[in-house]
């Protein structure tokens, strides 16, 4: 008896990734045009439109005339749209920008007419622990998967999620091959051979791939195809009737996050490429997030303003985005989303000041007030205790937001930042010294710096067998500040200068790095050098911590695959904001990237590829994308680097991260 194969239709929607937003949408109109025609002649019975609103969203901007049949089809449960409004990544993605992706793409999704929703994660780079529980809040008990599952079988729960394991991935684009028919279905049968091995009686395929149309034949294909099977019966359908058909399917259990690397791709090289996208995201969020807070306090008149500016965001989140995998014209343009981002943002806080000073003053003072003795303040006059820390020409902000005013020359003024004490202080603050090219840290930690080649790609960092990492030599120092309420000091090394301060009556002691980069192909790293072996770390995700355990004898250079079709294993993994062992932690503004090996905990600063796929990448023995060259990727010229250490558990990272974050919101 053959078993049942039911097979969707659908097309995965990088809006952006080798090739630009406007050139990839004019592809859309053609592929989606085709869709439409051939679901209106009942050609094809229903079309799956990637997980994501956006896209869709895209389309009728230049198809308004399209809309009227597409409410159709989608009232006729023909047409599937949603949930999200862009499919984001989901490890360089906190948890509030993923809650606004489900909030804003259901609500389009719903003036749609579509009320049926999977959370379709088909091409994300391995999956967060914490995306079941965030579907589950939005209502959604579905979830697809592919990247990172390992050896779990087609049906699984996923921290309660009932979700569908893609075994052989969503790119089947078989259909599309200038074959046979006969060699099309010995091909089918092979992966169907594969799905069989993890499924019941009840097989998924996806038939589609990146950016591809649906063959107007597709459905006689099938048809001469099935007479072709002899164990299979493939029926054009949707993903909803497959979980129906395997309710009682969902066994086994999984708890954790998803990524191993074993028999899927995760790319994790994609948590370093191009850093500065990186660091603008961390930045764009938590500003957004904070004037989103603030502004409902004085009556939500922001909120239109805010969800323009969380659809921006979200356009950068898409995986191919945020991860630095496409083109340097893409990269650019995410840059300038981030910039509008940004602006939206600090002017939202600048407005309410202007608008309501003494109330908006007394609430950022509140909120400093939880966590730190201090705070950095901006004016053209410096209270008496103040340490002024630096100064600027510029315009005071009364008269800026103050739409009866425009600035004049003779208004043109110098502006102070200042630091003053906002609660009493006990300790004084304390710098770090050096010694054997090593800054002394407390608590038996010392930090280094360290670079190594990189043969990869913006995929994958590419390991050189046997290299030698080079470390920086620190050639002296000299304090740059010394203030009752800063000190700073300023490390001199063969790499870069390091500047360092501290703050009186904070744990944490800050890092801003500024330089030059002219290297091509290198990893440079900050080296933390622990008392014991890192066995375990814990790490922000989604604004929750997560625990990863190690091999910290584990070496990606010992390790590098012979065989085609591996990714190897690393020691490397993603972080958003914190990252900690041993009582020791590191708080970073968009280093989002860490390694472990022996008893160091590695933060990347800064990773330099020219290509976004090489197919000769030591570390990963098969291409995963178009080997395109992007200059920009080498992120040459300056470069910056900001983080923070100190000594806690990680219950309490919120505070430390919200300490060294407060400085972004004192405008």
């Amino acid at each position: 008896m053959k078993k049942n194969v039911i097979a969707y239709l659908h097309t995965h929607w990088d809006r952006e990734w080798y090739r630009e937003f406007e050139v990839f949408r004019l592809r859309l109109l053609r592929v989606f045009d085709n869709v439409l025609d051939m679901l209106g002649q009942n050609k094809i019975p229903s079309f799956y439109f990637d997980g994501q609103v956006s896209a869709l969203l895209d389309y009728i901007e230049l198809r308004p005339e399209k809309e009227e049949l597409i409410r159709k089809l989608i009232s006729e449960k023909r047409l599937f749209i949603g949930p999200f409004y862009t499919l984001v990544d989901e490890f360089l993605t906190d948890k509030i920008c993923f809650e606004k992706n489900l909030e804003i793409g259901m609500k389009i999704a719903r003036s749609f007419g579509c009320e049926d929703f999977i959370g379709y994660l088909a091409d994300t780079f391995g999956h967060s622990q914490n995306v079941a529980k965030v579907l589950k809040e939005f209502g959604i008990d579905k979830c697809m998967v592919w990247r990172g599952c390992g050896d779990l079988p087609s049906e699984f729960v996923f921290n309660g999620v009932n979700t569908v394991n893609l075994i052989r991935g969503y790119f089947m684009d078989i259909f599309s091959a200038p074959l046979t028919i006969e060699k099309k279905a010995e091909w089918l049968k092979d992966n169907l051979d594969k799905i069989a091995e993890k499924s019941g009686n009840t097989l998924l395929l996806p038939i589609g791939a990146d950016h591809l149309g649906v063959e107007t034949d597709i459905s006689e294909q099938i048809k001469q195809i099935n007479g072709l099977l002899e164990d299979y019966e493939i029926k054009l359908s949707t993903p909803f009737e497959y979980f129906e058909l395997v309710k009682d399917n969902f066994k086994t259990e999984w708890d954790d996050e998803l990524r191993d690397n074993s028999k899927t791709f995760i790319l994790q090289g994609s948590y370093s490429a191009r850093t500065k996208i990186k660091q603008h995201n961390i930045i764009a969020c938590y500003k957004l997030h904070f004037a989103d807070k603030i502004q409902k306090i004085f009556g939500s008149k922001y909120d239109s303003a805010i969800e323009y500016a969380y659809k921006l965001l979200l356009k950068n989140q898409a995986h191919d985005g945020i991860c630095g995998c496409s083109t340097d014209d893409v990269h650019s343009e995410n840059i300038t989303r981030y910039k509008k981002v940004i602006q939206v943002a600090d002017t939202i806080l600048k407005e309410l000041k202007f608008l309501y000073p003494e109330k908006y003053n007394e609430l950022i003072k509140e909120h400093n007030k939880k966590y730190r003795a201090v705070m950095e303040s901006e004016g053209t006059e410096v209270p008496a205790d103040a340490q002024i820390i630096s100064e600027r020409k510029g315009f005071v902000d009364e008269i800026l937001y103050d739409t009866q005013r425009i600035p004049i020359t003779e208004d043109y003024t110098t502006i102070y930042k200042y630091l003053n004490k906002i609660k009493p202080i006990s300790e004084t603050s304390e710098l770090p010294s050096y010694q054997d090219n090593k800054i002394v840290l407390k608590n038996g930690i010392y930090m280094d710096f360290v670079m190594w080649n990189d043969f990869g790609d913006t995929y994958n960092f590419g390991a050189v067998e046997n290299d030698k990492p080079q470390y920086a030599e620190i050639h002296g120092s000299e304090i740059i500040t010394d203030g009752e309420l800063r000190k700073g000091v300023k490390f001199k090394t063969s790499f870069f200068d390091v500047d360092v301060f501290s703050d009186t009556g904070s744990n944490l002691t800050k890092f801003s790095i500024v330089w030059n980069n002219s290297y091509k192909n290198k990893l440079r790293q900050v080296r933390f050098i622990l008392p014991k072996p890192v066995t375990e770390t814990f790490s922000e995700d989604m604004n929750t911590i997560i625990k990863r355990n190690f091999d910290p004898e584990y070496n990606i250079r010992e390790n590098l695959p012979k065989d085609r079709g591996i990714e190897v294993k690393t020691n490397t993994a993603p972080m958003q904001r914190f990252v900690g062992t041993q009582g020791f932690g590191v708080i970073t503004k968009g280093l989002t990237e860490y390694e472990v090996y022996k008893n160091t905990l590695s933060v990347t600063l800064l990773r330099s590829t020219g290509i976004i796929s090489n197919p000769e990448n030591p570390s990963r023995s098969t291409p995963a994308g178009p080997p395109l060259e992007v200059p920009g990727a080498q992120q040459s010229g300056e470069n910056t680097a900001e983080f923070a250490v100190g000594y806690f558990e990680p219950e309490f990272y919120n505070a430390y991260v919200e300490e060294f974050y407060a400085d972004l919101i004192n405008i």
